[in-house]
């Protein structure tokens, strides 16, 4: 019986090294691309910029709208909201009275 001795390759060498590497690369790559990665990190951040912004627009609205229901409610209602939501509804003006629609004039196109 004879023994054979192998000769050890020197890509074998290399194959711990070089998983290392693809390993390293793998989370060197997410770490900047991720969906947590440093760009992305940036990208939300204007985004939270962005929604801060409306969330400031959208509780200015609601203040406004907390304002004016306050003003329909029965124990303080006021005459000229009373006199406005009915003249809205039911679409009637006086003789000498000037109507202005503010609605119509945000839908018309700038030049």
């Amino acid at each position: 019986m004879t023994t054979r001795q192998r000769k050890h390759s020197k890509l074998r060498r290399l194959i711990l090294p070089l998983g290392s590497l693809a390993v390293m690369g793998y989370f060197a790559y997410h770490s900047f691309n991720g969906d947590y990665g440093i760009w992305s990190r940036e990208r939300m951040e204007r985004e939270a910029v962005v929604l801060e912004k409306e969330l400031a627009e959208l509780k200015a609205s609601r203040l406004s709208l907390m304002a004016r229901a306050q003003l329909l409610r029965p124990e303080s209602l006021d005459p000229d909201m009373i006199d406005e939501r009915a003249r809205a509804k039911l679409n009637v003006v006086q003789a000498d009275e000037l109507v202005i629609s503010i609605a119509a004039l945000q839908q018309t196109p700038q030049h």
